[in-house]
């Protein structure tokens, strides 16, 4: 028979125990009511309103909620690395066993000292030109080799690969693993950059991370690692964090992507399915210009050989010959009109002719009488000689006849 420990303390489930400890918390007089200071951390602001973030110390740290009815109180934004008084109450949450301060009030009482050594550093490089828009160097719109510096393990390398496989699955790829948290990743990190750096037919690099705190992060706020970007003989495209995450790399950088899927969407300008439309386009607009060539190469052909006919010898000997017809038909023609115009003329000068005639005198009874032997015509009396052999003409033939010596002396 087993026995029965009567000093065994109770068996408490596990929510009784948090009811335990919430009823602790919440009746402690000091925690009831207690002023806390530390470096906001993990710092969000949900649609609700609600405000959620870690207040942290160099040795320890505590989750802190804020209601929206307190935020909306508030005459300050907080942001992650200020330093911050805040009041309010213990209490246990049992949905994730922690132990959580339930915020009224908050008071900014300076920047944490990570966030001040930040903001040293970026005033620190900025002054030097590291940040310089004219130093920013353009990527290429289809990029042949990508060079990611990353962690191996992280979900951040995943999704910088699926997205460079759905975007360009063409594009070479080399990962040059590195720790991107804690003591060790600076150096880690610059001596992968250093590595990529070494490849001669790299076209960029992507270095990133998974979202985090600013002491998650950290490694990306080291100096030499700007320097390294900087002077990287590629350009480089940071996605560090979220997108309200800013870090020294960022700044230095040729792009900076809000996250690491947004960093290799910005390495990949140009999508395959881009690619292919714009070959397609290009093919289009390749065809036309042909026929466009074609059109007016052919047209130019048409404008030659109109000019090579015209220009032609034979060309110019039809038109010879054609003149020469025009020219022939035109002296025909004149020739013909004139051959008229004297037809016309000889007939007006033969009835003229014909009126001034000695016949047309004879007609009407007269006689015309001329020497026998000079056939002069014998126009006068006194041009008359007696015994004058003479030749008498009448309208229908002559008759020879002598001058009467006793006529002529009566006439």
């Amino acid at each position: 028979m087993d026995s029965f420990d009567f000093f065994r303390p109770p068996v408490l489930t596990v929510t009784a125990l948090s009811s335990y400890l919430r009823e602790l918390l919440e009746t402690d007089d000091i925690l009831r009511d207690v002023w806390v200071k530390g470096e906001i951390s993990n710092f969000s602001r949900y649609s609700s309103g609600h405000l959620y973030f870690t207040l942290k110390d160099a040795n320890a740290q505590v989750r802190c909620v804020m209601w929206k009815t307190s935020a909306y109180r508030l005459n300050f934004s907080p942001r992650d690395g200020q330093s911050v008084e805040v009041h309010g109450n213990m209490s246990f949450y049992a949905n994730s066993g922690q132990v959580q301060l339930y915020v009224d009030n908050m008071q900014p009482i300076g920047e944490g000292l990570l966030f001040q050594e930040f903001l040293n550093l970026k005033n620190k490089l900025e002054t030097e030109g590291l940040f310089d828009p004219a130093h920013k160097r353009s990527f290429p719109a289809l990029p042949k080799h990508i060079g990611i510096v990353t962690s191996a393990s992280g979900a951040a390398l995943q999704d910088i690969l699926n997205t460079l496989n759905r975007r360009l699955p063409l594009v070479r790829v080399t990962i040059a693993p590195s720790q991107v948290q804690g003591s060790e990743a600076p150096a880690s990190l610059s001596k992968s950059l250093e590595a990529l750096n070494q490849i001669a037919d790299l076209d960029l690099i992507i270095l990133a991370r998974g979202g985090g705190s600013i002491e998650d992060l950290w490694a990306f706020n080291d100096e030499k690692l700007a320097r390294l970007i900087h002077t990287s003989r590629v350009p480089v495209i940071t996605g560090v964090g979220h997108e309200t995450d800013f870090t020294i790399a960022d700044f230095v950088a040729d792009l900076r992507a809000p996250t690491p899927t947004a960093a290799a969407e910005l390495a990949t300008p140009v999508m395959l399915n881009d690619l292919q439309l714009t070959l397609q386009t290009l093919r289009s607009g390749l065809l036309s210009a042909i026929e466009e060539q074609i059109a007016t190469r052919s047209h130019q052909l048409e404008l030659k050989n109109q000019d090579l006919r015209r220009l032609s010898p034979i060309q110019r000997v039809n038109n010879t010959i054609q003149t020469l017809d025009i020219l022939r038909e035109r002296l025909n023609r004149a020739m013909r009109q004139q051959l008229q115009r004297l037809n016309t003329h000889l007939g007006h000068l033969g009835n003229r002719l014909e009126t001034l005639s000695p016949l047309a005198v004879l007609q009407r009874g007269f006689a015309i009488i001329s020497d026998a032997q000079s056939g002069q015509l014998i126009r006068l009396a006194d041009h008359s000689s007696a015994d004058q052999a003479v030749q008498i003409r009448f309208v229908d033939g002559e008759i020879p006849a002598r001058l009467n010596p006793s006529d002529q002396e009566k006439s």
